[in-house]
């Protein structure tokens, strides 16, 4: 069995005259990465591996989320492949991965994501917001097969506001 945890980037700021790619993060954006971060770290599941968009808001989001989760900073990697928003590539980066590697942690955009766990999960989503996480399970041995898995958990930030 493979498990996937895709996460989408915090909210972005828009105040500096940036780059899409270079665009940090929304206090707000920090606030709800940590409170999802947090939340999910009491699920108690570690990734075997993590892979984020080159993207800054993205990379910051993970690295949020690695702090949280107490997973050793070196284990994040960035690949410009996820910086997707049509979700093609972001499967052919996960078909890609390791078959070792049982548990994966994602960091991405949209509509990359919403794209993947309504084809891939078996729960629709409308919109996976900034923050948001879902975890899909996959009855497979090989990431190269990946085919319809079971939608697990789905963690939105607005859920755990107070």
């Amino acid at each position: 069995m493979k498990k996937l945890i895709i996460i989408r980037h915090a909210k972005s700021s828009w105040e500096e005259n940036l780059s899409d790619h270079d665009r940090g993060l929304k206090t707000r954006g920090l606030q709800d990465a940590k409170l999802v971060s947090l939340q999910f770290k009491q699920l108690e599941m570690v990734p075997d591996k993590v892979l984020s968009s080159t993207a800054k808001r993205a990379k910051k989001t993970a690295e949020i989320f690695i702090n949280n989760l107490n997973i050793n900073n070196k284990s994040l990697i960035l690949n410009a492949n996820l910086y997707d928003f049509s979700g093609e590539n972001l499967v052919e980066v996960i078909k890609t991965v390791e078959n070792d590697i049982n548990s994966l942690m994602i960091f991405g955009h949209n509509h990359a994501l919403t794209y993947f766990v309504n084809t891939y999960g078996d729960r629709y989503i409308e919109n996976v917001p900034t923050s948001g996480l879902v975890v899909i399970d996959f009855q497979i041995d090989s990431w190269q097969y990946i085919k319809k898995g079971h939608t697990t958990h789905i963690m939105f930030p607005k859920d755990y506001r107070e």
